[in-house]
């Protein structure tokens, strides 16, 4: 066994694998962009080296880097984590040449699995279920009409260098085949270079299904049960569960069999995984699953692999890196209850999904279940990187016992002001449709009305009106305010005085900007005091919580239920069920200056990032909608598109260069205005 391991990543997946080195006494080094120098990574490994800006492709990207700096501590193994280097056969190779421990697969299994086309024909040869299609040589439009005839409608056409859904074409009926065909052609010649096409069946209800397999250099290859990670948005994986809901022991049984024999194909080596797609229309059916691709990595999900089976699969990469057969046999990977994991993202899902910046002012997450992150309070969350910040994983007797746990989890977590998608999760566990079962990869499309556009609760908007009251009161008492003043409420002040009955005040908050009136009506009991806050009609007992001097921290009773919000001079945070919702004096002034891009015509960089692509130029007529700048940040792009149908005005930005939030990127003239 090695000595010591040098982690090529960052964040999470690199505290992660820390935990297990240190447990089992391997010194640990971290690597680190001038963007984590203080990053909770860092400080979680014996040793750490920088290696560059806070680009990635200037840092964690580049491998002679990396390199460079295993050799300077001397590192004995490198570990590379997922994403970045992890899938690079190049860098594989490199490390093994440099005379160090490469904790993953072989190179030759990397690139064997890295081209679609070329995978799914090793597949085909080895005898694993792919999905339905065409992916011949002969490329003539006759024959793939034909083809596409023989595999029934309907149908997908993909270019077959594509990516990033370019080259992609659903169809539906015979006649409209021809027009996508040359559509996709035509785009998979310009974006790609190659006009070159593949036909698949297109599956109505899809369930996105993979293995969790495992090799050592013994030509031992076994599986460690399958995962389901239906649960997406825009094929970006949201919840993951073991095992799949749904799944019988014959279709277990056909689907990990031919994961295996998917490994033992291309002679894998460590922890790998095979994904399949399955057509749900009909339940889980072993002759309805289909290879689709496979990660030659350890995935974001393996939590809950771990859960299911008492396997540290991390530990099993350093042993079968280090030349150990795998510690189990087959027959002794057991599945031991249910366990589903939630990705906590950085981002705001009332607007867009959008991915979210800042500094972690405040940071609680439950402390009952496994909580893998990369981040602290005080920390930041960057432009730089992945918006993924944690990992809440839980693991019960049932499946129905798991998601609410989860989802309980999902409702405890207290972010600011970094906005989150603790309260989406929430919603997504506790929905009827996923805590039957009933899941595929449309779900979140199809209910996101549901998920994502639900309201205020009324007692949230009372709690934070009267607590938020409570603390301007404090904040107008003068310190040598006595509080016995015959002239005074009992809290010390006049507000809302009345001669002949209890004080009632009218007052009115910005509850997330928008204007929100209440009225309050100052109860007391001998020492108890409280009010009876009026919203909607509706009457709600608040008593306004007392702030703890460690973390600003108060609890606002309403009824008699706690909630928690979070104090500061200009603004009250109230948590409920994984969201916060700010209270802040009303202005009137400024939220109306807050009105928006969309108002105006400005397109504002929605955060600090670099332009890839200006679709529009200057004098352009543009539909609503209408791509004209694109923006790359934490690793996703995000088009700034036309508010309106109009005329673009100046374009202030080119491809390449950074712009700060808030910046005005373009501007679009409203049809039939003033050019």
């Amino acid at each position: 066994m090695f000595k010591s391991v040098l982690v090529a990543n960052r964040g999470e997946i690199a505290c992660r694998v820390f935990r297990t080195a240190q447990r089992m006494g391997i010194r640990t080094i971290a690597v680190y962009s001038d963007a984590d120098a203080q990053a909770l990574h860092v400080r979680s490994a014996d040793q750490a080296v920088r290696i560059g800006p806070a680009a990635a492709r200037e840092s964690y990207l580049d491998a002679a880097k990396v390199l460079a700096a295993a050799r300077e501590v001397g590192a004995e193994a490198i570990h590379p984590g997922y994403g970045f280097l992890s899938e690079n056969a190049d860098f594989a190779e490199a490390v093994m040449a440099a005379g160090m421990v490469w904790i993953g697969p072989p190179p030759a299994a990397i690139r064997a699995m890295g081209l679609k086309d070329a995978a799914k024909t090793l597949m085909i040869q080895a005898g694993v279920p792919v999905t339905p299609g065409y992916q011949g040589e002969d490329q003539s439009a006759a024959t793939l009409a034909a083809e596409a005839g023989r595999i029934g409608y309907p149908v997908l056409i993909k270019a077959v260098a594509g990516g990033g859904g370019k080259g992609m074409r659903l169809v539906e009926r015979a006649e409209d085949f021809a027009d996508a065909l040359a559509s996709a052609q035509r785009e998979g010649q310009s974006s790609f270079g190659d006009p070159r096409v593949l036909i698949e069946s297109y599956i109505t209800r899809p369930r996105h299904i993979e293995v969790q397999v495992f090799g050592d250099s013994h030509g031992t290859v076994v599986h460690l049960h399958e995962r389901d990670c239906s649960l997406q948005r825009r094929h970006q994986k949201v919840i993951e569960e073991a095992p799949a809901p749904g799944m019988d022991q014959a279709t277990r049984d056909a689907v990990t069999a031919a994961a295996v024999r998917a490994a033992q194909a291309v002679n894998y080596q460590g922890a790998g995984t095979i994904e399949f797609i399955a057509d749900a229309s009909d339940g889980l059916k072993a002759d309805r699953i289909w290879f689709m691709e496979m990660n030659t990595r350890l995935q974001v999900e393996h939590p809950v692999t771990e859960a299911i089976t008492g396997v540290d699969l991390v530990e099993w990469q350093f042993r079968v890196a280090s030349g150990e057969p795998i510690p189990l046999k087959q027959a002794d990977i057991p599945i031991k209850g249910w366990a589903m994991e939630a990705r906590l993202y950085a981002e705001d899902p009332a607007n867009g999904f959008l991915p979210s910046i800042g500094r972690l002012e405040h940071f609680r997450l439950p402390d009952d279940i496994r909580v893998d992150t990369g981040v602290e309070r005080g920390g930041e969350v960057s432009q730089f990187y992945d918006p993924m910040i944690a990992k809440l994983i839980v693991h019960a007797d049932t499946r129905q016992v798991a998601a609410a746990d989860l989802a309980d989890a999902c409702a405890q977590v207290e972010v600011w002001p970094v906005k989150t998608n603790a309260g989406f999760l929430t919603r997504c566990l506790n929905h009827p449709r996923f805590v039957a079962g009933d899941v595929d990869t449309g779900f979140i499309g199809a209910e996101e009305g549901a998920l994502v556009g639900t309201g205020i609760r009324l007692e949230v908007a009372a709690a934070g009106a009267a607590q938020r009251f409570e603390e301007q009161r404090r904040a107008a008492l003068s310190p040598d305010e006595d509080g016995k003043s015959p002239w005074a409420g009992y809290r010390g002040d006049i507000a809302g005085f009345r001669l002949n009955g209890p004080s009632r005040l009218e007052v009115q908050t910005a509850m997330n900007g928008q204007r929100h009136a209440a009225s309050l009506t100052e109860r007391r009991d001998g020492h108890a005091a409280w009010y009876d806050v009026t919203t909607s009609s509706r009457v709600q007992r608040v008593a306004p919580g007392g702030v703890s001097p460690d973390d600003l921290q108060s609890g606002i009773w309403v009824g008699d239920d706690l909630i928690r919000s979070l104090e500061t001079e200009e603004i009250t945070v109230v948590f409920d069920a994984g969201e916060a919702i700010a209270f802040a004096d009303w202005r009137a002034d400024a939220a109306s200056a807050a009105g928006g891009a969309a108002s105006d015509g400005s397109l504002r960089a929605p955060m600090p990032g670099r332009i890839v692509a200006v679709p529009a130029k200057a004098g352009d007529a543009v539909t609503k909608g209408q791509s004209i700048v694109v923006l790359e940040a934490m690793k996703m792009e995000h088009a700034l598109t036309a508010p309106f149908d109009g005329v673009v005005g100046a374009i202030s930005v080119s491809v390449g260069d950074q712009a700060a939030e808030g910046t005005v990127l373009a501007t679009v003239t409203a049809a039939g205005e003033d050019q």
